[in-house]
């Protein structure tokens, strides 16, 4: 009796400890790095030569991880394969990885570095985390001994996982997530059996960890938010901005907003290889975002946040997505609908012909509805309403629901999909709805220069449209809803999408 007691006082203790240091906001930090890349990546090379790169990167990271806790963030996020870079084989990786514990060791490497074997990279991110009272969260290799009595075990005798870990700020590590859904060239990297899902309470919220692809999943990117009920979401990411509806910023902030969590969201950066695009996302508002496709330089953001949103007179009422599309007779048109590619899915299209009107376009059950009216039907410039309701199939398969207002490259049809950076068309009215089948939807509104329109130009009602409320003129560059339909997706969604690492 009195062992089993003990227990319970301790959960309750914590829980009072938690409670009374308890905090209704906290600053929260994000840092896009510019990596800097082994010079070779097709031969191995030595634990000292692949420590001496980490320490390069960890110096950058260092530098951005004081300069957030001087000014007062709580917690600090650094990028996908922020450490080492990418593009390796398992062979050229295996220097590169530690064995990283389960957290319920209880281990600070800043005080016990030699516990778990050769861990310079753990000890160093610990003692940063320590030296600094900031939470870090960053993305290494771990790699676990398997043998031939499991069916599974890869040939070399070994498992190698895409890593993120959360050292807290007494540099104790609390989170280590494993990536379960990885990219077609991470062939370094070993998928997980099981998708696990990993939170951990801080005096300011509950947080819950994935990576990059892992946010197009139920598992675990919508499972630690529906069921754990977390109130922010770390996401170190390494993301090729995909134009037009794959961008980082667009996306991620619209998911912040469609899940009710807080999102701290860093990216990579090389202009190279399109990755560029942090933030930290509210949901009901966009924080602080950083788009910089001209130079090589990191950046640093910081923000306040509100440490349980849910709790919150502004927190985001629910939509039904379908609810005012359902119930709209489909506008009639005068013309025919066209194909048009958008990252390999073959959408729906119809134009838009006048300064203002009403279309619709429908592919199998998705119907989308528009109603617009433009300040001016500029000639050099043509608007299409596109719908996509079909399976994702190229580098990865998941089910999609899509409708968007975009800007075709040129005034050729043909081009309409095509990415494309600018526009001077403005629309000062508009409202796009959708027959949608899923409750997950991510609304996206990108102004011209690949800019987030600001929240005070537009609103998403609970019946489930995307619509203007200030009458401002707003140069849009693509307006879109991106259902998500988990129950149509195989099995496990594979090998990603080409714009995520």
């Amino acid at each position: 009796m009195i062992a089993s007691y003990f227990p319970k006082y301790g959960a309750v203790l914590a829980l009072f400890v938690l409670s009374v240091g308890a905090l209704d906001t906290f600053t929260a930090a994000v840092y896009e790095h510019a990596v800097i890349l082994p010079n070779r990546t097709e031969t191995p090379v030595s634990k000292e030569e692949a420590l001496l790169l980490m320490n390069k990167n960890i110096d950058v990271l260092e530098k951005a991880v004081k300069l957030a806790a001087r000014q007062g963030a709580h917690i600090i996020v650094t990028p996908e394969d922020g450490v080492y870079g990418w593009v390796f084989t398992r062979e050229t990786i295996y220097p590169y990885l530690e064995d990283i514990p389960h957290p319920e060791v209880n281990w600070i490497p800043c005080k016990d570095p030699q516990r778990f074997g050769y861990a310079p990279v753990q000890e160093r991110l610990s003692c940063l985390a320590k030296d600094n009272s900031i939470y870090v969260v960053a993305n290494i290799g771990d790699k676990k001994p398997c043998n031939a009595s499991d069916p599974q075990c890869p040939p070399d005798g070994r498992y190698q996982y895409n890593t993120d870990v959360v050292f807290d700020s007494e540099g104790r590590l609390v989170a280590r997530y494993h990536k379960y859904n990885l990219f077609a060239p991470e062939i370094q990297f070993d998928f997980p059996k099981d998708s696990e899902l990993v939170t951990f309470d801080t005096p300011f919220g509950k947080f819950g960890i994935f990576t990059c692809f892992d946010i197009f999943s139920h598992d675990p990117a919508v499972v630690v938010v529906t069921e754990f009920q977390v109130d922010s979401v770390l996401y170190p990411t390494a993301w090729y901005n995909t134009l037009p509806l794959l961008s980082a910023v667009p996306f991620h902030s619209a998911w912040a907003r469609a899940m009710g969590v807080n999102l701290l969201a860093a990216n990579t950066h090389s202009t190279r290889m399109h990755m560029t695009g942090s933030g930290i996302y509210a949901p009901e508002a966009v924080k602080v975002y950083h788009y910089d496709m001209e130079t090589e330089s990191g950046q640093l953001m910081l923000s306040e946040l509100r440490s349980r949103p849910r709790r919150e007179h502004a927190y985001p009422a629910p939509v039904d997505w379908s609810a005012h599309a359902k119930g709209v007779k489909p506008f009639s048109s005068e013309q025919s609908d066209f194909p048009g590619m958008i990252y390999f899915d073959e959408f729906t299209f119809t134009e838009l012909k006048r300064k203002a009107g009403n279309y619709t376009v429908c592919q199998k059950d998705l119907c989308c509805h528009l109603t617009y009216r433009m300040s001016e039907k500029r000639t050099d410039e043509v608007y299409a309403l596109g719908a996509f309701d079909g399976l994702h199939t190229v580098e990865g398969q998941y089910y999609l629901q899509i409708c968007t207002l975009l800007k075709c490259q040129t005034t050729d049809l043909g081009t309409c999909g095509e990415p494309v950076g600018s526009a001077f068309t403005k629309f000062e009215e508009f409202a796009l709805s959708g027959t949608f089948g899923t409750s997950y939807v991510f609304p996206q509104l990108i102004l011209s220069g690949s800019q987030l329109a600001p929240e005070r130009h537009y609103e998403v009602s609970r019946d489930g449209r995307l619509r203007s409320r200030s009458g401002a003129p707003l140069p849009v560059l693509v307006m879109a809803l991106y259902g998500r339909v988990f129950e149509k997706d195989p099995p496990r969604l594979g090998q990603g999408p080409g714009k995520c690492q």
